[in-house]
């Protein structure tokens, strides 16, 4: 008997269910009646012709106009042109010393291959081909929907439509095969959702759009319940956590923090700051994703926390994703403390604690020393990156997580400092990069999210510019004079390229930081295969200094120097020493020299919404106006050039994370693996589905609530363990 998980080769035969599992990762049923259709066409609909590209792999419809069989005429054989149009355009069909005997003027067909030209006419060479039945009634064939698959170069979209066709020729069949439905009658009753085998039925066989509306409304619910259950459980299962209550001291270290901070906190930083206070004065772990706009003081929030912990007794660890912005941080916190954060040292203050920073590169001795003071607690805060991980680092009592630009860590990471905790910690996720509502209730909703608006007082803001060098190339010199210009004040500037250089391969162009985090251009950048290589520091630098930038003191800063290096030349540049700072995103976060005052990003259409606004970020963070400078040769009317303008346009962070998400695909912000491991979320959309997962969420926290839980919905427990099964979680681990 058929059951969703059958192996496919039982259906389709070993051959065709060899190329599904290498070319789509489908398997059993289940997967293939989950693989949906990207897209329907009637007669005519399908890809234009008029829209193609070289390159593009595609599946037409069209008719045969022409069919013109020749012998070669330098080798043996014959050539087969064909002709077909769509009403709009026409291309070539090219094959050899093959016979189409169905080829006749005036049939349709499907035709799928990957587009090539030819004295500048578009063609095929050797298509997959798909004649439709002559025996189609035409008013018919002429209404129907034709569903397209996504399909491969051995697996085509009719291969696909055939298989399904034998895993259910009817509805009842489909009845029959998906009579589980994961989603709960009481669920569905109230949100007015069709039955799970007439909504997969409709998918594959719709005769009208509102057909496939109705369907994908349903499958959308299938998917985002089944997250956020998963979330929600999550959820309480770190709320049944037993922790250790930290409650704020009165006298203590985080009193003498709030005395020597220069500045006067936001109203902003003193509410998240007594949000915090509370939670963590529980014995509940707290989960906290802290968001807040770049500049925001975030680190000094988390400060405060982690002097509460430390005066109760415990430590704080603080997660930074780069080498960089550990020994900053571990270093700005040190100076803020003064005495405080030198106990035991003959200038420290007794009643404070010590400052650690422990990073991957420390040399032998200064790791010793280290890990003793995190292992035997005289270390209250310690700062590092992955080697925090390590298995050799142990804690003597840690009562806090900081985890620092949570979107370069994943759950699993997270988890692995929480575990170095006699018992569990709290937990503070910090992000820059401001999330959209969806976003926080899917990528990040085991956590609860507090938000940081407001900027402090005194800051000089940024004006932001595109530089359009191949429609206004004389603006670029423009550029360098505005550089030259802030320097004669007394200001410094960043350059920042997409790469390296120095023989460094062009295409993947992110080498490693020190820690292993990511140095590089953004994944949601524009693909730039067909163009020249991105610009690299050390080209760039060198014509810095031999050209527009001659005289002034420049430097640069990458992933390839040893943290020694990075660290002196940071430090060189905070004191002044350095007026041009040439480097990649390793100083995206965090890094923070307020007499910086201009960006200028080179290649700017290589980097991502959010990407940009940390650059951006980096300047204006004192007295002094800022001024960024998105460098590009895209044109200002493509694509490209209209987000750009978009970033330039405005400096709210929240209004360009939903730009970002509107340019990024929703594999990416979900986390799935670009290496073809699925998801589980093919049509649930974070841009358009915002009702529909806070209902879905809002669903989820109820079942869960019940006496019975998914004890009493079975279907709905095993859809949700097979998504946290193997590799189908891994995606979300990396949330």
């Amino acid at each position: 008997m058929l059951t969703l998980d059958t192996p496919l080769a039982k259906v389709v035969g070993d051959r065709t269910a060899k190329a599904m599992a290498e070319d789509l990762h489908l398997h059993v049923v289940r997967d293939l009646v989950r693989h949906y259709p990207s897209r329907y066409a009637r007669r005519g609909e399908m890809t234009a012709l008029t829209d193609l590209q070289v390159g593009d792999r595609v599946t037409v419809l069209g008719q045969v106009r022409k069919v013109d069989t020749r012998p070669m005429r330098n080798r043996r054989g014959s050539i087969t042109e064909v002709t077909v149009g769509d009403g709009a355009g026409s291309m070539r069909l090219v094959f050899f010393n093959h016979k189409h005997a169905r080829m006749v003027v005036g049939a349709w067909g499907l035709f799928a291959g990957t587009v090539s030209s030819w004295h500048g006419q578009l063609q095929f060479n050797h298509p997959d081909c798909q004649l439709l039945d002559e025996s189609t009634d035409a008013a018919e064939w002429a209404s129907a929907m034709l569903p397209i698959y996504p399909a491969s170069k051995n697996v085509s979209s009719w291969v696909l439509q055939k298989s399904l066709k034998l895993v259910f020729g009817s509805p009842e069949t489909a009845d029959q095969l998906l009579d589980a439905d994961p989603v709960p009658g009481d669920v569905r009753r109230r949100h007015g959702l069709m039955p799970l085998a007439r909504a997969i039925w409709l998918k594959h066989h719709p005769e009208t759009p509102e057909d496939v509306e109705q369907a994908d409304h349903r499958l959308k619910w299938d998917e985002a319940l089944v997250l956020q259950v998963t979330l929600a459980a999550r959820r309480r299962a770190a709320a049944l956590e037993p922790g250790i209550a930290r409650p704020r001291r009165a006298g203590g270290l985080a009193d003498a923090v709030d005395r020597v901070l220069p500045f006067q906190l936001t109203d902003g930083q003193r509410e998240v700051g007594e949000a915090l206070a509370a939670e963590i004065a529980r014995e509940q772990p707290m989960h906290r994703l802290l968001q807040g706009e770049v500049g925001s003081g975030k680190t000094v929030v988390a400060l405060r926390a982690m002097a509460q912990v430390v005066d109760a007794g415990g430590q704080a660890a603080l997660l930074a994703p780069t080498e960089v912005l550990a020994a900053q941080h571990a270093r700005g916190i040190a100076g803020l403390l003064g005495p405080l954060g030198r106990a035991g040292e003959l200038d420290g203050d007794p009643e404070g604690t010590r400052v650690t920073l422990l990073t991957g590169s420390l040399r032998a001795a200064a790791r010793r020393a280290a890990l003793a003071e995190v292992a035997d607690g005289s270390a209250g805060i310690v700062v590092g990156t992955h080697a925090l991980l390590s298995e050799g680092v142990a804690f003597a009592d840690l009562g806090l997580v900081v985890v620092d630009e949570q979107h370069r860590f994943g759950v699993e990471q997270r988890d692995r400092l929480r575990a170095k905790g006699t018992r569990p910690p709290h937990v503070l996720v910090m992000t820059a990069t401001p999330i959209p509502r969806t976003v926080a209730m899917t990528v990040y909703g085991d956590l609860e999210t507090l938000t940081l608006r407001q900027l402090p007082a005194g800051r000089g803001g940024v004006s932001s510019s595109v530089v359009p060098v191949a429609e206004k190339p004389g603006w670029l010199s423009r550029a360098w004079e505005r550089v030259r210009e802030e320097v004669a004040q007394g200001r410094q500037a960043y350059v920042v390229c997409p790469r390296i250089g120095d023989d460094e391969p062009a295409a993947g162009d992110q080498p490693e930081d020190a820690d292993g985090a990511p140095d590089g251009t953004d994944p949601a950048a524009d693909p730039a295969t067909d163009r020249r290589p991105p610009l690299a520091v050390l080209d760039v630098a060198e014509e810095l200094r031999a050209g527009p930038l001659a005289g002034l003191r420049v430097e640069v800063l990458h992933g390839r120097l040893t943290p020694e290096e990075k660290e002196a030349r940071m430090r060189a540049f905070a004191a002044r020493e350095v007026d041009v700072l040439v480097a990649t995103t390793v100083i995206e976060v965090g890094v923070d020299v307020p007499n910086a005052t201009v960006m200028v990003v080179m290649d700017a259409d290589r980097f991502g919404v959010s990407q940009l606004h940390q650059l951006r970020g980096r300047v204006a963070r004192g007295k002094h106006p800022g001024l960024c400078l998105l460098v590009s040769e895209a044109s200002t009317s493509s694509s490209t050039g209209v987000r750009l303008a978009q970033v330039a346009a405005t400096t709210d962070g929240f209004e360009l994370a939903r730009l970002d998400l509107e340019t990024r695909r929703e594999g990416d912000v979900l986390g799935a693996a670009q290496s073809g491991r699925r998801s589980g979320v093919k049509l649930l959309s974070l841009l358009h589905d915002e009702e529909l997962i806070a209902e879905a969420r809002s669903e989820a926290a109820a079942l869960l609530e019940t006496d019975q839980g998914l004890a009493a919905h079975p279907e709905l427990a095993a859809a949700v363990a097979a998504l946290n099964a193997g590799d189908r979680a891994d995606w979300l681990e990396r949330a």
